[in-house]
């Protein structure tokens, strides 16, 4: 028997690029087939954000405490409408323990509140005619604040109403302010809106918090965690919690769960603007505004 074949095979085949070229090979793969699921998540986040709407939708932003992030994640939510959508968007506040959306939000000057709208719009008022006593914001947006920077400035629940019905055919969607729970306000908003937020400061005691706020919400008449998504708001770069059993344990009431990331330019307080804005950040807040807009166009 010959020994040149057995010889030949002895050693295992040479690929036909070098160790070096191939790992360059697999970064561009790597790099090409992330970046085009990318691409292609950001196709369905826009087209899902600028689905139209037979009726305006409301979205309602509350907590159980402050501090969680309750009114940053309103700026981003209203301001990633504003930019997708053909439609107006109003930034309504309905809080007003001096509330900071109108800070978030860059605004200067406020004139009208909430409380003196429910009287001032009638049906048969334009949207010029009413977008006059709005504070205008970039791509379309208005914001309706709750306070003149005072304190003691009042807003029941009637009034409350009264604003809603007066304002929601104006407005495609309408991103709400609450009040932080249990306060009245703050349960009729959560109560009449198409899809609700709850924010939760990513620490023990806020997933806790969160939680029996949950539980208490899972025992309401009405099915409202179907429609409810939690917002775990990192404000340290590294929280103390175990992210993804936080996440289990609030999921098993029937709500939804996500992670806004700790972000330097969120975390300097002041106005929000998005282009300094971390990417991971931008990306979470349009997948959020999406989810959210998608539980507001279903029936709850």
């Amino acid at each position: 028997m010959g020994d040149g074949p057995s010889v030949a095979l002895d050693r295992a085949p040479r690929h036909g690029e070098s160790v070096a070229a191939r790992a360059v090979r697999a970064l561009r793969r790597a790099v090409y087939a992330s970046a085009t699921r990318e691409v292609a998540d950001a196709t369905r986040t826009a087209e899902m954000l600028q689905r139209p709407v037979t009726t305006g939708r409301q979205i309602a932003v509350t907590s159980i405490r402050g501090g969680s992030g309750k009114s940053t994640v309103a700026a981003l939510l209203g301001t990633a409408y504003a930019h997708y959508r053909q439609d107006p968007v109003l930034f309504l506040e309905a809080d007003p323990a001096l509330g900071s959306l109108p800070l978030r939000l860059g605004a200067e000057t406020v004139r009208w509140t909430t409380g003196d709208l429910a009287d001032l719009v009638t049906p048969d008022m334009s949207l010029p005619d009413v977008t006059g006593h709005l504070v205008p914001l970039p791509d379309n947006a208005w914001l309706l604040p709750a306070s003149r920077g005072q304190v003691g400035t009042g807003l029941d629940s009637r009034a409350y109403e009264r604003a809603v019905v007066a304002l929601r055919r104006y407005f495609g969607v309408m991103v709400i302010d609450c009040e932080t729970l249990p306060a009245e306000v703050g349960r009729v908003a959560l109560a009449a809106a198409h899809s609700r937020v709850l924010t939760s400061p990513a620490t023990p005691e806020g997933v806790s918090s969160t939680y029996a706020v949950l539980r208490w919400m899972r025992d309401l008449p009405r099915r409202l965690l179907p429609g409810t998504v939690v917002v775990l708001t990192e404000l340290t770069p590294h929280p103390g919690i175990d992210l993804d059993a936080a996440t289990r344990q609030l999921r098993s009431t029937g709500a939804a769960v996500r992670t806004l990331p700790y972000d330097r330019h969120l975390a300097s307080g002041g106005p929000i603007r998005t282009a300094s804005l971390a990417h991971p950040t931008r990306k979470a807040a349009a997948r959020l505004a999406a989810e959210v807009f998608r539980l507001a166009q279903q029936r709850h």
